[in-house]
């Protein structure tokens, strides 16, 4: 008897830390994002220089190189935001694709140093017959 009322009691302990540790900390690492149309709704609990994420589509015929960076607005559809970000961006940043971009609040406008690109996973070579080149590539 004494047995079994230090093992079970025991065997609980184990797995409630197993699964604090596993899962407990999981919400501390979890990045959400806001899109454009809640990143307006919510402007005031995001006061300039406030770090949030914000996540869209790259709107087409609004990318602009500029001297530390690009310029480009981020869409969902409903509102769009215009973006500074500062720095190079992803080899892959093109118009129409979604991203995701640290950052905060310059008066109007979002202002990032990070920029992340949303991509699929297939793979195409060149030798494929269905391969399309960047709009932008040379050579």
């Amino acid at each position: 008897m004494p047995y079994k009322s230090f093992v079970l009691p025991a065997i609980g302990v184990v797995v409630l830390v197993l699964g604090f540790m596993l899962f407990g900390g999981l919400g501390d690492n979890l990045v959400y994002y806001l899109t454009p149309a809640e990143a307006v709704a919510q402007r005031a609990d995001f006061p300039d220089a406030e770090r949030f994420r914000l996540g869209g589509l790259v709107q087409e015929g609004t990318l602009q190189e500029t001297d530390g960076g690009v310029f480009f607005v981020v869409t969902d559809g409903d509102k769009s935001i215009d973006v500074v970000h500062t720095g190079a961006p992803p080899q892959l940043f093109q118009e129409g694709i979604g991203v995701v971009v640290e950052g905060s609040w310059s008066a109007d406008h979002f202002e990032s140093d990070t920029l992340i690109v949303k991509h699929d996973e297939e793979y195409i070579s060149e030798e494929d017959g269905n391969y399309v080149p960047p709009a932008d590539a040379s050579g």
